[in-house]
Parts: structure tokens; sequence; C-alpha cells
């Protein structure tokens, strides 16, 4: 675990802000735009997004403040022991090292994971922050604050305490929407974050180190920010990166908090701090509005979030060293710049169907330059499948354009449900059967071993990781990823699994099928 958190603290991850305390030095710039009472989840509102920013300096936030405060909770996940060990660490392992630790612990190491698996069962294992988004009670945060929880609460900066619903998660964008039965809630509205500008105040508000209701000031201080934290925990599978950096302090504890601008309008999801000691220095990171706004949308709407695909496999031209070692494996002389390089393409491409070829180089999708692929994973990721753009790519130094139809990984250009995922998908994992030399060595006569286990599922909730040997499931043997989906493909409900650890320790849990 040392070693792990070692190679974490570069690119440490949880933090922001809070609010209750006003820091202030700044003007309260009224763009003229009407706030009225509609959050995003009312039935039939047009949210009109909030313009641009410009307050001067010499006033202060309290406005800002005032609005902010009220919204933003914070978040307890308690998790069951037995599923809070198991050997291996779990995304709320990695993360807990920055949530802030209410035993006093500091999460270090081995030291922390003792900790949490010694925790009482009326002791929330991590604490973060989240966001109300509309009077009814639905809350974004970030996926890592809710991961692996058997429960959540969810506290108001006025005290009052509920149990929330867990609607769904997205390790993708580290988001996840939380819902909680109340009415007349204050919320904040989203702000279209294509128009926030590097140098624009901005506030961070969220509940660091036990602080409840912190507001903290700073400056846009980057956008577009890609830091290889989410595909680096392993958790997700195809990661967006294109944070919006800030000099807002940002502490421990206030990951899923608000970035908002001096209107207190949301135009970022605070989720992660780049430190080498695990606090501020500096650095924080949000994912923006637009793209936290569309996640819960899809999350709400149809159960899992919608995502569209280019389907190229590409090379960041801007990023020096990826072109160099390219060059180096292919024996390729491609020149670092400005663009995405298309290196290849996956099955169904919608990009290789509208006549991109190997070669060629990305430089515009619809109205955004792409300069990198931070701007290309923000520009497609924020679509969803049979969603049309237009792509402008450069080919043997001559410009050309094209429409790409975009498509899932599955090659389909439809939404889908939770009802139209794979078995795999529901359950969040694949399968390999046991060679006999593996079942002779553990005295097996049946087994298959689980592989890409997503952070947060059905199956990780009962206790599995990758690598585990699940030998039964609902009192039946298991050979192959075959034998899984015919047990599954029908079942809904609470079921049994049986499996076994790397130290060969069987366990038999249950788990819910959607």
């Amino acid at each position: 675990m040392k070693s792990t958190l070692k190679k974490l603290l570069p690119f440490a991850v949880v933090g922001v802000i809070s609010g209750a305390t006003t820091v202030g030095t700044i003007q309260y710039f009224d763009h003229g735009s009407n706030n009225a009472d509609q959050s995003y989840f009312t039935k039939g509102s047009n949210v009109s997004f909030a313009g641009m920013n410009t307050a001067a300096v010499g006033d202060d936030f309290v406005k800002a403040a005032k609005t902010t405060v009220p919204a933003v909770v914070t978040i307890k996940n308690y998790q069951n022991r037995a599923t809070s060990g198991g050997g291996r660490a779990s995304e709320q392992d990695l993360f807990d090292f920055f949530f802030g630790d209410p035993f006093g612990g500091g999460g270090r190491g081995q030291q922390r994971q003792k900790q949490q698996q010694q925790t009482p069962d009326n002791m929330p294992s991590g604490m973060g922050s989240g966001v109300i988004i509309s009077p009814d009670g639905y809350i974004i945060s970030n996926n890592h604050v809710v991961a692996g929880a058997s429960k959540l609460e969810v506290v108001l900066s006025n005290k009052k305490s509920y149990i929330a619903t867990l609607i769904g998660t997205d390790p993708n964008t580290d988001i996840s929407l939380l819902k909680i039965e109340e009415k007349g809630l204050p919320y904040l509205n989203f702000a279209n974050s294509d128009n926030i500008e590097v140098g624009q105040w901005a506030l961070a508000v969220g509940n660091p180190l036990g602080l409840n209701s912190t507001v903290t000031a700073g400056i846009i201080s980057a956008k577009g920010r890609g830091i290889g934290i989410l595909g680096g925990q392993g958790k997700a599978t195809n990661p967006i990166e294109s944070f919006i950096q800030t000099d807002a302090a940002i502490n421990p504890g206030n990951s899923g908090g608000a970035l908002v601008n001096t209107n207190g309008d949301l135009i970022g999801i605070n989720s992660a701090i780049q430190s080498t000691t695990g606090y501020y220095q500096g650095y924080g990171f949000a994912v923006p509005a637009n793209l936290a706004r569309k996640i819960v949308e899809d999350i709400k709407k149809f159960g899992i979030v919608q995502r569209g695909f280019l389907g190229v496999q590409s090379l960041d031209l801007s990023d020096d060293m990826q072109v160099a070692a390219y060059n180096k494996q292919k024996k390729t002389n491609i020149k670092a710049g400005s663009g995405v390089y298309v290196t290849g393409f996956g099955d169904k491409s919608g990009a290789e169907d509208a006549g991109l070829k190997v070669g060629d180089i990305i430089t515009k999708i619809d109205a955004t330059n792409i300069t990198d692929f931070a701007d290309l994973s923000m520009s497609i990721g924020s679509k969803r499948p049979g969603d049309k753009v237009q792509l402008v790519y450069l080919r043997n130094g001559k410009e050309n354009t094209t429409t790409v139809t975009l498509k899932d990984q599955q090659g389909g250009t439809s939404t889908r449900t939770k009802a139209d995922l794979t078995v795999t998908e529901k359950i969040g994992a694949e399968f390999q059967g046991l060679d006999d030399r593996t079942k002779a060595y553990y005295g097996l006569t049946s087994g298959v071993v689980a592989k890409n286990v997503v952070e947060g599922s059905e199956i990780a909730k009962a206790g599995i990781v990758d690598g585990y040997i699940i030998t039964e499931i609902n009192g039946k043997p298991v050979n192959s990823q075959k034998d899984v989906e015919s047990l599954l493909s029908k079942f809904t409900g609470t079921g049994q699994i049986k499996y076994m650890d790397d130290y060969g320790r069987g366990y038999q849990r249950g788990f819910k099928m959607p």
C-alpha cells in the first residue's frame, strides 16, 4: 500500500472545497441572466446557462457564497467490514488518503486499511462532498466518494441528515448521482463551462478536513487538463479527462464539492488535487459542468451513461514524450505538434466509415479546436451514440472535412437502457475459465477467474476483485463466460455467489442482479 500511495502522490486524487466561511476580494458582476427557480431536473424547465463572469477586483464573494453553501452537502460513506478489506486496495482505499480521516489515522498505507476493516458499523469509512442540483433532492458527487458504500448518508449545511439512494455512477468521468427524499431544497444551476476563461475568478465550496461549509477563492488556472488520474487507477475503461484547473484552496474531504463562478453558478465538480503531500499545493481539478450535466442526465433518464465513440486509436501530438516513444516503437518519424494522429481503428468504427485513414490528423470537432487528446476526449465523450459530428482533419497537409456518426462500443447507434445491458455489463465483470492445472492446484472441479471488475459493480460489492475465482453462482458450477451468462441472463433479484480469494480462502456472498 505504501508503494501504491507513493505512485499516486504526484497525481493525488480527491480534493475539493467547501463553503460557509467567505473569503473575498472582488465584485459580483450581474450579467443580467435570469436565474429563475428552475433546476436541471425540474420538469418542463428550460434552464438557461449562466453567462460570462467578469467580476472586478475590490468586491467580495458574499452573494455567491450565500447561494452556494446551502446547496453543498457532506456525504458519509459506510462500508460493510466484510467488503472493505479483502487483501487488495479498493478504489475507496486509494482515495482514502485524500478524503480526510475521521479516525485520526491520516489514511496512511496498511495502517489506514486496518483501521478501515475495524471501522464500527456506525462510523463512516470515508467522507466527501456533494452538490444539490434540484429542489427534489438529486445530488451530484464523485464516483470515488460513493465507491464501495453499503450505506450513504447525506448531511445538509443545516445539519439535517438523510439516507441517500445511489442512482448511478460513471468511473470514466468520476461522477455519481444520488437522491434524497425531500422537497424545496436549495440547489445550484449549471453554468456553461465552455464559456469560462483562464484568469476568471472561481470559488470552491465543500467540506475539507472535517471543516463543514468552507469557501475558498482563486482563479481558473487552465482548461482541458488531462492528468492521467482516472485511467491510472484502473477503474475507468474509457476515461474522459478534460479538467478545469484552479488555484482555489482545496483539501482532503472536498471531493464532489462545487466550483462556482461569482454568480454562484456551478462551473465544475471538484474531483482531484495534484500534490506531493496529499494536501493543497496550488493545483486543484474539477470536472466541467457541461460534462457532469450530461452524465447525470443520462443516469437519470436511461440508468446508464450513453457514450459515443469515434472508433479511432490515436496519438496525442502535443505530448512530445508520447510521440518519441511511438516513433521508437513503430520506427516512424511522426512530428510532435498540435492535434490527434490516427494510428488505427476499432471494430465498426464510425470514423473509418466516414473515410478517415491511418495517418490523418484530427484538428477540429464541430466548433472545438482539437489541440490534444483531452480536447478530443471531451468533445466526443460528451455526446451519445447516433450523434453526428463534423470532423476536420489533415491528410498530407491538406485540410478535409467529413461527418461522422458516433457509435457505442458494440457498434450501435441507438441509446440503451439497463434492460438492454449484457450480463457482463449488469454484473460488472468478465470471466475466464480455469485451466486444468489451476483447478488441480486448488482442488477444484469448476471455476472461472474474474477480470475487468468494475469498481462499485454488483460483483465488486460482493467482495470480488480481479483474479478471484468464482466456483458457483446460485448453487450451480460455472466453467466459462457462457455459463455465467446462461445462469444470469434472465435472473433478477438477490443471488448467491461462491468464490475464492488469492490465498485460497473461500467465501459465499449475496449479490443483486438488476
